[in-house]
């Protein structure tokens, strides 16, 4: 027997209810509690505590069915087990259709009936332990899902702050990458303004190419840095007046790849170092510093040499200080189409070039 085990015994008659509780009683050893199937018993079943339920089941009463699927609905986990004083074979039909665990019948088998309450009551044991496992695993979930919630908004307030950190790095270093850039051009006050010049330029290009904003920008930024890589050309040769040496163009060829050398711990300009490195690449393949040709040049780059060409020749130089005439620097583009630029970029150029 399971201790404390507790039993509502719901009959209408005290003959029957006399002779249930001599057995679960004197012989059984449960505690019982008798009630009628009135109004009043739903509020009793509240108040106490059952591990099962013995009915007394009258076939077609629609008032035993209105009290068992009450006592069901105050507690799930409600075993009710059916008694009647005689067989039928509507007796069964109607315990199946109320959701009765068994039925005992009159004559009582003892044994039978002991084995059937014990099933009951282990039965009720296992619902309510499943429930209360339930309760409390919902619980744990509950506090799971608010805990992922919480830590999701961390995570996101930490992603925000370390997007904004990063902006923040990348804005201070393209400040002094660019301030650099434009004091390489003031040390020649022939150069000054040289590329921000060719960044508006070849932004114009790149927008006319109907080029992505992404493309457009990084072609802008790589213009402003085309020229950083000249930070290890001394001042005699950037600013000589006469003829460079072959030793002294040797020099100022390498100013392309060195500017790549110096961006290049900088990842996120990725997208601009390559542009910078092949901005003095020529269409035909005679350019430097890889001697790349054609569309193996990133058009980003054909496009800047273009533009820091164009704005060379209609600007005053320490080697030419009468600069070209627009005409004469547009004649120039012209003629060196196919071989030094490429054609695509020239034909955007010359639609553009009146308003620049």
């Amino acid at each position: 027997m399971i201790e404390n085990s507790q039993i509502l015994l719901i009959v209408d008659d005290e003959q029957s209810a006399e002779y249930l509780m001599e057995h679960l009683i004197i012989a059984g050893g449960y505690s019982v509690t008798v009630e009628k199937p009135t109004a009043q018993l739903p509020e009793v079943y509240k108040q106490n505590t059952f591990n099962m339920v013995i009915v007394k089941l009258v076939p077609g009463d629609p008032e035993i069915s209105k009290l068992v699927k009450g006592l069901m609905e105050i507690d799930l986990d409600t075993v009710i087990v059916g008694y009647s004083d005689k067989m039928s074979p509507e007796l069964y039909q109607e315990a199946g259709k109320l959701g009765l665990y068994d039925v005992i019948v009159k004559p009582i088998n003892v044994e039978m009936m002991f084995f059937v309450i014990k099933k009951s009551m282990e039965l009720h044991g296992v619902l309510v332990s499943q429930r209360r496992h339930l309760a409390i695993l919902k619980e744990q979930n509950n506090s799971l899902q608010k805990q992922n919630i919480l830590l999701a908004k961390r995570i996101e307030e930490s992603t925000k702050n370390l997007a904004r950190l990063y902006e923040d790095l990348r804005s201070t270093y393209l400040r002094t990458i660019r301030a650099l850039a434009q004091a390489i051009d003031a040390r020649d006050h022939y150069t000054h303004s040289h590329s921000e010049n060719v960044a508006k330029y070849s932004a114009l290009i790149a927008g006319a190419l109907k080029l992505s904003v992404k493309e457009v920008e990084a072609i802008r930024e790589a213009a402003e840095l085309h020229d950083i890589g000249k930070i290890g050309i001394s001042d005699s040769i950037l600013t000589k007046p006469s003829s460079l040496t072959p030793e002294e163009w040797l020099q100022i060829k390498t100013h392309p790849q060195t500017g790549a050398q110096i961006l290049e711990p900088l990842t996120f300009l990725s997208d601009v170092i390559e542009l910078v490195k092949e901005h003095h690449e020529r269409f035909d393949g005679s350019g430097y510093p890889a001697g790349l040709k054609g569309t193996e040049i990133l058009l980003g780059a054909r496009i800047i040499h273009l533009a820091d060409a164009y704005d060379s020749m209609i600007s005053a130089r320490s080697y030419r200080q009468v600069p070209f005439t627009k005409d004469a620097a547009i004649a120039e583009i012209k003629e060196k189409t196919s071989t030094q630029f490429d054609p695509e970029v020239v034909s955007v150029f010359l639609e553009l070039v009146d308003g620049l």
